[in-house]
């Protein structure tokens, strides 16, 4: 059992293997442009009334500023989604997420950034009850309807959450954000195990194991 394990430890501390399935993941759906939406417009799905982004993490220490309160991920989120909300006019913005602290889910902490980041307040709408993905698309349904809207939310979860908002028969348009397998130059650090690969197989086998619960329980 200690063999079985740090074989299985070392596999997943080399980029390569958390690369090929984070990858597969990130790759399902292209980066939003739009100007390639606008090349494809039709009425109906363009431009858009609503652009919504998911939380990815809050810490509970109210005390920190706001780029260290919300999680890396949920930074680059709200970041994607305000420069989206930006190149939509007329646009509104919906934060959501309900994790957190009673004080400062992470939805008041995103909108405490876009608000700092130049958005207007009366163009930002908060979604803070719920508690996890499928909780955020029955609850969003309720905001955006079935009206098309740019859904914002890291790459890797992009699969899993466009599958939970189309069963409830929203119409989403991916824009996803936060890549953590990027082209560039292999070296030999490629080759090394590392704790960043390890990060990645976390990820990978917590998308994909949420991917099957999904399924299994018929959410998607």
């Amino acid at each position: 059992m200690v063999a079985f394990g740090l074989c299985t430890l070392a596999i997943l501390s080399y980029n390569p293997i958390p690369n090929f399935f984070v990858s597969f993941l990130e790759n399902r759906h292209h980066t939003y442009s739009p100007d390639s939406i606008l090349e494809n417009a039709t009425p109906k799905r363009h431009p858009v009334k609503y652009v919504v982004v998911l939380a990815g993490g809050i810490e509970t220490d109210v005390t920190l500023p706001i780029t260290s309160l919300l999680s890396d991920s949920t930074l680059i989120r709200v970041v994607e989604g305000v420069l989206i909300y930006r190149a939509n006019p007329q646009s509104k913005l919906v934060l959501s997420g309900g994790s957190g602290s009673e004080s400062c889910p992470e939805a008041l902490g995103m909108a405490n950034l876009a608000k700092s980041l130049g958005v207007n307040q009366n163009d930002i709408v908060i979604e803070s009850d719920s508690r996890d993905t499928k909780d955020q698309a029955r609850l969003i349904k309720k905001i955006v309807g079935h009206k098309p809207f740019i859904l914002v939310t890291s790459a890797h979860h992009m699969p899993r959450s466009m599958a939970l908002f189309r069963k409830q028969k929203m119409d989403p348009i991916a824009a996803p954000a936060n890549y953590v397998v990027t082209k560039g130059k292999i070296g030999i650090n490629s080759f090394l195990p590392g704790s960043g690969a390890l990060r990645k197989s976390e990820i990978a086998i917590h998308e994909y194991l949420g991917l099957v619960w999904a399924k299994l329980r018929g959410q998607i």
